[in-house]
């Protein structure tokens, strides 16, 4: 098995960087604050969220594409997951998606992600309140993976954002990620994802504002992940880590999973940790509750997020269905 981990550790070195090297073209230049497609990094649902979304080495039945589109084929049934987020400032932060896996090695997972901020005052020169705005920012994604071997697959998602910001001022774009996965054996996984490749927003002001208009492309940062996954069968727990290289931070996530009972599961961790110390890490926790219904399986998963510089917390509810 050591053997085994060696070579896998290798490929996974080779594809990451090799990879990066292709196709970084530049955006690791950025810094992280203050780059466009914040919402699409906050997480997927409220299981990934109250795990401190170190979710991409994890071959559960629940899977989506979000974190790892490698991990899709390990789907062992066919799942649906809502999800609705309550977030302070006016925000809003919704999921949804469906996945299942295609024999003989095969898998595929489809979901949207919609955020926005709603009671943006409009005012004329006076100060005086003359209508109300909201935004709409989302993305649609397809992921698709192949099992390369018994152990190894990867995986590719392509992602569809769709922004409309002002009176017509949209973008749509088009981004990928890319995954690896290997199970090193029943316990241990290792992964890798470069997340964000193309991924970008693309603004034309000139049907707002005429000839004064002009065309702005605000890059999303490219961000590479790799990870560890352990899942001891005899403590009925998981526990989870991540490094991540974003624009140009490193930053490292860490969460654990533990089945109380078979009907209860709790799990906690910490998002965002930052080496150099110049951005607030994001602790989260949750609970899972688990319907005794055969039909569909149902279970209710609740996350809250310490969310710095924010006046609030963000409280987070999904339910996920099965289709066995």
């Amino acid at each position: 098995m050591v053997k085994r981990a060696s070579y896998c550790f290798a490929m996974v070195v080779a594809f990451s960087w090799g990879f990066v090297a292709f196709t970084a073209n530049g955006q690791n230049k950025y810094a992280l604050g203050g780059l466009a497609g914040a919402p699409t990094r906050m997480g997927f649902g409220a299981r990934g969220i109250g795990m401190a979304n170190a979710f991409s080495t994890l071959r559960s039945d629940e899977i989506t594409g979000y974190y790892n589109p490698a991990l899709v084929p390990f789907q062992t049934y066919a799942s649906a997951m809502i999800a609705v987020g309550f977030l302070p400032l006016d925000r809003n932060l919704n999921f949804a998606s469906y996945s299942q896996s295609l024999r003989p090695s095969g898998g595929f997972s489809v979901g949207i992600i919609n955020a926005g901020v709603s009671n943006l005052e409009g005012r004329n020169r006076d100060g005086l309140v003359t209508e109300t705005y909201s935004t709409s920012e989302n993305e649609f994604f397809l992921s698709f993976g192949i099992k390369v071997t018994e152990h190894a697959a990867i995986g590719v998602s392509t992602k569809i954002f769709y922004y409309s910001l002002f009176e017509d001022v949209r973008s749509t774009t088009v981004g990928f990620d890319v995954g690896f996965v290997y199970a090193v054996d029943e316990q241990w996984t290792i992964g890798v994802v470069i997340h964000d490749i193309n991924s970008k927003y693309k603004w034309d002001t000139s049907r707002l504002y005429g000839r004064e208009g002009n065309v702005t492309v605000d890059r999303f940062p490219l961000r590479r992940k790799i990870g560890v996954g352990y899942s001891p069968g005899f403590l009925g727990a998981t526990v989870a880590g991540e490094l991540e290289w974003i624009g140009s931070m490193w930053l490292a996530r860490m969460g654990a999973e533990i089945h109380l009972h078979e009907q209860f599961s709790v799990r906690g961790g910490i998002d965002q940790i930052s080496f150099a110390g110049d951005i607030t890490a994001k602790p989260a926790f949750g609970f899972s509750l688990r319907a005794p219904i055969d039909i569909f399986k149902p279970v209710l998963h609740y996350s809250y997020v310490i969310e710095p510089y924010s006046p609030g917390g963000i409280h987070m509810l999904s339910l996920n269905l099965s289709f066995r």
